[in-house]
């Protein structure tokens, strides 16, 4: 899933905190009435939710701020609240998740509210109070003040939280946006409406399936269809890249001219709400950094699959994320043993991305210590290593009665938990011509115990410009693989 865990892992646990993000849009307090369920109500056919408990915390923008502040990035919020007991409790959450709130402008209209009732796990019911009229002149000038005073205030990039609650006008988008890039700041909009013009020139913009399909005019079932005009739209506002987000499909990075497709993390979903919001807020923390954005891509798609198990808007923290990643990286070592046509599909995406493909193969029975510094070496000839595992029937056909003596299945999963293989498939021919020939590897691996004439598929290689690299083996242990 990530090009470098290693780095991932370590910018979570230590660099989230030298970072600092500004989120500007429409805040809102949400309100949570927890009840159970029983009974049908004799009034009308509506449940009857007994009411147990009260909660409350920051919504719209204001959830994007949680989030951020849960990974342990510095955060500060601009935006309008009423002077109202709302826009006073609002404050009060966001400043006691050590949100900077002095950005916030008080104005005269009501709070946005949205007040849930919850019965057991499911909502129920929604309430909403809001007035999502444009500000006025002096508080929308106010508004744009400081946020250009924080601009220079060293944060490290901005999001745009637009819910289309008045706060992000055309007029203030644009300003924020030009303001960001003549600093260098790069600007990521979760956009709302159908007018996308107004993000003309920012990094980046992460919309949902249904809400590109609105702007864009394109069936939301016809995936293709909506990454290439997420792609024509790049190029007309100037944005960087698109993050499309997919729901139980994962995700979609659509750049002018590429589109990489991450696959979601399997989950029990019990909520999507606010899920997009911790989206943004990872990804704007990775790029923040400088992680590599395919990275960041993968960090926030890991960071949505753990909120939507949970109830309720509720923020990620930045030990949920470690934990998610570490429990990632087991099922990912079991999702390198795949299929061939899985495999085929997989090389295809890694090739999309310009990665050098390498493969070796061989039956790997006994794994020792020579194997494993013979894979580590192969892997550096390349960016992906490829594993083709000879099956039990063909390991019997090589070597006789007896052997192997560990089954195909145990072999792959070991293979499989090396950091430097990154997938492994099974071959039951007495040779993976068929594999080789399918996947065009840029590089073809064997040990130096074999001549460049003796390797099966080598000639095939060459033939498509690719070349045979033969890798010393551990003395003493010079076993062919």
């Amino acid at each position: 899933m990530f090009t470098n865990r290693a780095e991932t892992i370590e910018f979570v646990e230590s660099a989230f905190a030298q970072q600092k993000l500004l989120i500007v849009g429409d805040l809102m307090l949400d309100r949570y009435l927890w009840g159970t369920v029983s009974r049908i109500s004799p009034e009308a056919p509506v449940p009857v939710v007994k009411l147990l408990r009260q909660t409350e915390t920051a919504g719209g923008a204001g959830n994007v701020a949680l989030n951020v502040a849960g990974l342990g990035v510095k955060a500060s919020v601009c935006g309008f609240a009423g002077t109202d007991l709302e826009g006073d409790r609002l404050t009060k959450l966001l400043s006691d998740a050590d949100v900077e709130t002095d950005g916030i402008v008080r104005t005269q209209k009501p709070t946005v509210t949205k007040t849930r009732v919850i019965g057991g796990h499911q909502q129920m019911l929604r309430l909403d109070t809001e007035d999502s009229s444009a500000a006025g002149k002096r508080e929308t000038g106010e508004l744009l003040k400081v946020v250009e005073e924080r601009l220079d205030a060293g944060v490290g990039a901005v999001i745009l939280s637009d819910y289309a609650k008045g706060a992000l006008t055309k007029d203030m988008c644009r300003s924020i946006i030009r303001a960001a890039a003549v600093r260098g700041i790069p600007t990521l909009v979760d956009p709302k409406g159908h007018d996308y013009a107004r993000y003309h020139g920012a990094t980046a913009i992460s919309p949902n399936r249904a809400e590109l399909a609105e702007v864009t005019r394109v069936s939301a079932s016809d995936l293709d269809g909506l990454t290439a005009a997420g792609q024509k739209l790049c190029r007309e506002l100037g944005l960087t890249f698109i993050l499309l987000t997919l729901s139980e499909m994962g995700m979609a990075l659509i750049r002018p001219d590429s589109v990489m497709r991450i696959p979601a993390v399997g989950r029990e979903v019990f909520d999507v709400s606010g899920a997009g919001d911790t989206v943004i807020a990872t990804l704007a923390a990775g790029i923040s950094g400088g992680l590599d954005l395919e990275d960041a891509v993968s960090l926030s798609n890991l960071a949505a699959g753990v909120v939507v198990e949970k109830v309720g808007t509720t923020p990620i923290t930045r030990r949920e994320l470690a934990s998610a990643i570490t429990a990632e990286q087991a099922m990912e070592q079991s999702d390198k043993i795949c299929s061939f046509e899985d495999l085929v599909a997989r090389v295809a995406q890694w090739r999309a991305r310009g990665d050098r493909i390498v493969f070796t193969n061989g039956c790997f029975d006994l794994l020792q210590v020579g194997h494993v510094t013979f894979l580590e070496k192969a892997h550096r000839e390349g960016d992906r290593l490829i594993v083709g595992l000879n099956t039990d029937r063909s390991v019997r056909a090589l070597k006789g009665e007896g052997r192997p003596v560990i089954p195909q299945d145990e072999r792959a999963r070991v293979l499989a938990a090396l950091a430097s293989v990154d997938a492994v498939a099974l071959f039951d021919e007495d040779t993976p011509m068929d594999m080789i020939n399918a996947l065009r590897p840029e590089v073809l691996v064997k040990g130096d115990d074999y001549r460049e004439d003796q390797v099966t598929g080598g000639a095939e290689v060459r033939s498509w410009g690719g070349h045979v690299a033969l890798i010393p083996l551990v003395e003493d242990r010079a076993h062919r693989v």
